[in-house]
């Protein structure tokens, strides 16, 4: 599956990946298409096999802080200002234990007998942690670690992080006098800046344990990326590493949450993409790491591959899985029309649009092969340039986009191997009138192909 890799209508932001037998999971909260909000009052489940990450499968609702058309609310302390927000699911001696961060109320942990539920609700959290660290026990953004030798610990934090031991017969009392503060420091020094950013905690704790060493994803105050720090004890002190992945690079950016996982001994980085023009409609994305022998994890870039080695180009590929989107004068956006239709909109003068990566094949016996695009016409003349390799890269090609909807097409030189496409606007208007023109939308992108 490409990016992304969950069905075009589903919006699972703050995804975190775990591996149950032989499934992964993907536990999330619940965006909507073009929503004002983070969230919902739903949270939800996904699986797919190891052996094939192209068959994802919804298990639906598996709790909720208030009711719906087929559920009754998980919780009976909660109102419509409680939205659930970026859960944790562990296993624990067979069972399954989901914690749930409510938003302005006390958060709970729930179990199932199967990683995809059905949840109910254990209790609340018991703590003495004083409310100014816990913010009044909504535990924000609960990553939840069970070491080998059977004990739990909880990592939280909005602006400031904290972490404590969890009683492992129960799995919801925090224990007494194990709170640590600031496991991750959450203001840079002076001298280091805005670079020390990376280094500081914003939110998004999420833990890991590799061999023998402690791994901790989190959002940084730079918060278009996810970071990384390591530690020899689940406790710490965490020495900050680098960061994984940043999904406002040449793309409108925005929060980030997500971890990291194992499956099928590749490892992945989980992490979420803006649309809809709000930091608020959030699609679950995916890109293979690598972690060196050293510990350390290379910075990978945002891509349309997801699960995928490479792309087909001689397939549709639908516009909205763009991995670049470059304003020129507009805002560029991927934004959904319909459950059946997703387009990249506000196209204007000087935006590129960028894909990455396709496998041409090795026909070299063609010099060139043919390109359409299915469009929506804005009542404007204006040039797709399509380039390989970057947005100067070499240019293969352009279509000639008109008023109307539909199809367009032209010939293009043949290309042969694996290469990243790229699509750069331009127009033919000048003086008052082509400063009028760089303002307007000139076309809506649906999807493009190749064909030999």
């Amino acid at each position: 599956m490409a990016n992304p890799y969950l069905p075009n209508w589903e919006y699972i932001p703050d995804g975190e990946p775990r591996v149950f037998g032989d499934r992964v999971y993907i536990y999330g909260s619940h965006d909507k298409a073009g929503s004002d909000k983070f969230c919902d009052y739903v949270l939800k489940c996904w699986s797919a096999p190891v052996t094939n990450l192209n068959e994802w499968v919804c298990h639906g609702d598996v709790f909720h802080t208030q009711a719906d058309r087929d559920h009754a609310s998980d919780t009976d302390w909660t109102n419509r200002s409680n939205e659930l927000f970026a859960p944790d699911v562990v296993e624990k001696d067979g069972k399954y234990y989901l914690y749930a961060y409510i938003v302005n109320s006390i958060g709970c942990v729930a179990v199932a007998d199967k990683p995809e539920g059905p949840f109910k609700m254990i209790s609340t959290y018991k703590y003495t942690i004083p409310d100014e660290i816990c913010c009044n026990g909504w535990f924000i953004d609960p990553g939840v670690l069970v070491d080998d030798d059977g004990r739990t610990y909880i990592y939280c934090g909005y602006e400031r992080s904290f972490l404590a031991e969890v009683n492992s017969e129960n799995m919801y009392e925090i224990l007494d006098g194990t709170c640590i503060e600031h496991f991750i420091p959450c203001e840079p020094t002076e001298e280091g800046g805005f670079d020390e950013k990376d280094k500081c905690f914003f939110e998004a704790a999420s833990p890991r344990k590799v061999g023998d060493t402690y791994y901790m994803i989190y959002s940084p105050k730079r918060g278009s990326r996810l970071a990384y720090a390591t530690s020899d004890s689940p406790t710490g002190p965490f020495t900050y590493r680098g960061y994984i992945v940043d999904n406002g690079v040449d793309y409108p950016g925005g929060n980030d949450h997500g971890s990291i996982a194992c499956i099928n001994g590749q490892w992945y980085i989980f992490y979420h993409r803006m649309t809809n023009g709000t930091i608020m409609s959030r699609r679950g994305c995916v890109e293979k790491i690598e972690i060196l022998p050293d510990g350390t994890i290379p910075t990978v870039e945002m891509t349309s591959l997801g699960f995928e080695d490479s792309l087909n180009p001689y397939r549709i590929t639908p516009a909205d899985i763009a991995c670049v989107l470059k304003n020129g004068n507009g805002n560029i956006m991927i934004t959904e029309r319909n459950v059946f239709e997703r387009v990249v909109t506000n196209i204007t003068e000087g935006c590129v649009i960028g894909y990455k990566y396709f496998d041409f094949g090795d026909d070299f016996s063609s010099k060139t092969m043919e390109f359409a695009a299915q469009i929506n016409g804005f009542g404007c003349d204006c040039h797709m340039h399509i380039l390989i390799d970057g947005e100067d890269g070499e240019e293969i090609g352009v279509v000639d986009i008109g008023h109307d909807n539909g199809a367009v097409s032209t010939i293009v030189k043949n290309v042969t191997g694996r290469h990243s496409v790229f699509f750069k606007i331009t127009t033919d208007y000048t003086g008052w009138t082509g400063d009028y023109f760089k303002q307007r939308t000139l076309f809506e992108l649906k999807s493009f192909v190749f064909m030999k």
